[in-house]
């Protein structure tokens, strides 16, 4: 995803990393080292991972030059409008709403800034879908959206001109034990009809079994696969658009943005 920001013709001047944690650490520090002189704010909506954040990303103290010197990230909600660029590794297909979720992209963007985002595709985990189907059993995690329908929603939005590209990644497992691990870390099943109870010992060992059946042999053994599609998006935030009539009231904010709108940062 921080190869995609060579599209980009102009730096932020500031940018907001949405969900750090969830996007990954390392990630955080590649968008940081490219762009060392933009201000960085960090918003992380639970409080546990804004603590792992906070300890993970701390600010220089007071009294040393570096205070002055870096570009130590700020924390919390990002004023409105005050964004060049919105960054969101891994977030938006957990969002239970998601169109609530751009609209406050949106809000946080400055005009002509653009929000550059990565989520999971609908071919995720096709292989563990299979299974439990096979079992008949209740699906194994819930739907994920395809990147056309992310792209008619960044429009719904207020969005302009959004570019989406997917890939397909295969992670491959020396044991049923291993695969179920990776799972747990990614995430969990959040599908509504999901089973409400816990599961006994005894469904773990079956589906153990049932996942270790589909194993493929090669020169070092077995190995089990799994699917993940990996979708990316970006779009930027255009001027307000308003319909003049006999009488329009335009906000003092817009009439400056639009007296000032400026061609957009992306590349066609």
């Amino acid at each position: 995803m921080q190869d995609r920001l060579q599209w980009i013709r102009q730096a932020p001047e500031s940018w907001c990393d949405w969900e750090a944690v969830r996007g990954g650490l390392e990630g955080h520090a590649l968008v940081a080292a490219r762009y060392p002189q933009a201000h960085c704010h960090v918003h992380e909506p639970q409080p546990r991972m804004a603590q792992v954040a906070a300890a993970a990303l701390p600010r220089p103290a007071w009294w040393k030059p570096s205070r002055w010197l870096s570009q130590a990230p700020d924390f919390g909600v990002p004023p409105d409008g005050s964004m060049q660029m919105l960054w969101s590794n891994m977030a938006l297909h957990m969002a239970a709403d998601p169109q609530q979720l751009f609209a406050q992209w949106h809000r946080a963007l400055a005009v002509n800034g653009y929000v550059m985002f990565s989520c999971l595709g609908p071919d995720t985990v096709r292989e563990l879908h299979s299974v439990y189907a096979a079992q008949g059993w209740p699906a194994a995690g819930h739907a994920f959206t395809d990147m056309h329908d992310w792209g008619d929603m960044l429009i719904n939005a207020g969005f302009a001109e959004p570019v989406m590209d997917m890939e397909r990644i295969t992670l491959t497992f020396a044991t049923p034990e291993r695969l179920l691990q990776e799972l747990q870390e990614l995430g969990c099943n959040l599908h509504p009809q999901r089973y409400a109870g816990l599961r006994t010992p005894r469904w773990r060992q079956a589906l153990c079994n049932a996942l270790q059946a589909q194993a493929k042999p090669t020169a070092n053994g077995s190995e089990l696969a799994l699917t993940f599609e990996i979708i990316y998006g970006h779009a930027f935030k255009p001027p307000s658009r308003h319909k003049l009539g006999a009488q329009t009231e335009v906000s003092l904010d817009d009439m400056r943005n639009m007296l000032k709108a400026k061609a957009p940062p992306l590349q066609s």
